[in-house]
């Protein structure tokens, strides 16, 4: 059977950094996230019994290594579940392929956690799903719970996302900036927790996610985008501190900031987010997010995305072979 899926990555407003369990991927504090309504990952599983092997192209190119074994983690867990003994050809597809810290590993597995049940016809409760597809990729969980979501560390102990509001609850608008880097996530997650600031983040993001999800139920843009900047520089901090010095910036992330701080001394309203990574989202009311688009693309940015606040993944009847 044959099933297709897509979902929609995700911006980190209180971003998880570091895994208290890396087999397990549980993190060591609750996140909160909002996913991307105008990027999307297109997943299409079917179960065979034609191959001798899982077949999983990403992009365009064939799944090796640790990317293949992140997809294998979910899939033969799906396997078990479902008593099944065949293979699987997977065909996963990003909406661009350009930009570090997008959130589209999010996307990735929880298109392909959606499609993998579909295919082998396999129902199973929301929060079971969730603490699957974490298993490929832990921000999968606010991609499938879509909106804003929180993702719970430990909530009677198990390490699920809830969605917080509906979509257009809240009046938020993004400009993104997608910027290409090598770096690797995981390696990020490992790197920080030598630094010395790690466990003063610990601390601070216990403190401030209520405070979040509070301008999140009231929507209040403001504070949702001075919190998002705030973690930005206080998760970098952490990154930069760490044993290897890893700094995740480019050139042109640090002109977007700049410009974002020149915006707001001229008085739109307009805040900063970054993710693992170089790219960057500029987070502001939706009456604002064109003309916050046109400052970005004077400083020379050419790709710039506008969107709004995305939902929960939907299955597709547009397979992608």
């Amino acid at each position: 059977m044959k099933a297709t899926a897509f979902a929609h990555p995700i911006q980190g407003l209180i971003k998880y950094h570091g895994l208290k369990d890396t087999r397990l991927r549980i993190p060591f504090h609750d996140s909160i996230s909002v996913c991307i309504d105008a990027l999307s990952t297109t997943t299409t599983v079917e179960a065979t019994t034609s191959l001798k092997e899982d077949l999983v192209i990403i992009n365009g190119k064939k799944a090796v290594g640790i990317d293949l074994k992140r997809v294998e983690i979910v899939l033969d867990k799906l396997k078990n579940m479902a008593a099944y003994l065949g293979q699987f050809r997977v065909v996963s597809q990003n909406s661009i392929t350009s930009g570090k810290g997008l959130g589209f590993s999010a996307s990735g597995f929880a298109a392909l956690g959606r499609a993998a049940c579909a295919a082998l016809d396999l129902e199973t409760d929301y929060i079971s799903l969730c603490e699957l597809i974490r298993l490929g990729a832990g921000s999968a969980t606010r991609s499938l719970a879509g909106s804003f979501a929180i993702w719970y560390a430990n909530k009677n102990g198990k390490s699920y996302a809830e969605q917080l509001v509906k979509p257009g609850t809240v009046d938020l608008g993004m400009a993104i900036v997608p910027i290409s880097s090598s770096v690797r996530t995981d390696e990020a997650h490992s790197e920080v927790l030598s630094s010395p600031f790690f466990k003063a983040r610990l601390k601070y993001v216990r403190a401030i996610i209520k405070t979040m999800g509070e301008a999140i139920e009231t929507g209040d843009v403001t504070t949702i985008g001075r919190l998002a900047e705030e973690d930005t520089l206080n998760l970098h901090a952490s990154t930069m501190t760490g044993k290897a010095h890893m700094f995740l910036w480019e050139p042109e992330t640090v002109s977007i900031i700049k410009e974002v701080e020149r915006m707001r001394r001229e008085g739109v309203p307009a805040w900063y987010s970054i993710d693992t990574g170089p790219s960057v989202f500029v987070n502001t009311f939706t009456r604002y997010v064109e003309e916050v688009a046109d400052r970005l693309r004077e400083l020379g940015f050419s790709n710039i995305i506008v969107s709004k606040v995305g939902g929960k993944p939907l299955l597709s009847n547009n397979h992608l072979f």
